[in-house]
């Protein structure tokens, strides 16, 4: 590759999010073709507030105080889970809606990704605990010490697995194989 195309390669700023109602992650990086710096990363306390709804509301203005100040080029949240107790998923996934809404108020694209394919791209293990993906991140980011709250660190993780991914077609829960391309793309194949 010329020094002419390496410069023309565009900066981007990504901005991960990792749900939450009690404490929310989020995470800044800014990547240039393969390389990748942390721009900020930290959480949103949500614990102090009574009602679930001025938790939805303290995220929102977070979160787009958030994207007013680093205009990221894509925003990438932790998809959540699927758990036993209903009403912890339904005020989750309200707390993600919240934040995608605040995204999308400035038409920045959005992706979700799964926690397993989160810990997959950043430790190549779908099953490591928090502690792993911060260790990793650690040593990725060439970080001298990682913050008291893990949400923080997976929510860079989730912006950096973004990064890794960026381009790609992204598939939920379906073979990702040669055969299941195939059958997803007849046209596609010659014969």
């Amino acid at each position: 590759m010329s020094k002419e195309v390496k410069n023309t390669v565009k900066e981007k700023i990504i901005l991960g999010i990792d749900p939450g109602t009690t404490v929310m992650g989020y995470g800044l990086i800014k990547t240039q073709g393969k390389k990748y710096e942390i721009l900020q990363y930290g959480v949103i306390h949500l614990k102090k507030y009574d009602s679930h709804e001025l938790k939805l509301k303290k995220i929102f203005e977070r979160i787009t105080g958030i994207i007013e100040e680093f205009l990221p080029d894509n925003v990438a949240l932790e998809a959540p889970f699927y758990g036993v107790n209903v009403q912890s998923m339904l005020k989750l996934g309200r707390a993600q809606g919240v934040a995608m809404a605040a995204a999308l108020a400035r038409e920045i694209p959005i992706t979700e990704y799964s926690p397993k394919k989160v810990k997959q791209s950043v430790t190549g293990n779908g099953n490591a605990s928090k502690e792993q993906v911060a260790a990793m991140l650690q040593t990725l980011f060439k970080l001298t010490e990682l913050p008291k709250m893990l949400d923080a660190t997976d929510a860079l993780a989730v912006a950096l697995c973004h990064h890794f991914h960026e381009g790609r077609f992204q598939t939920r829960g379906r073979n990702e194989g040669w055969k299941s391309f195939i059958e997803e793309n007849p046209n596609r194949v010659k014969k």
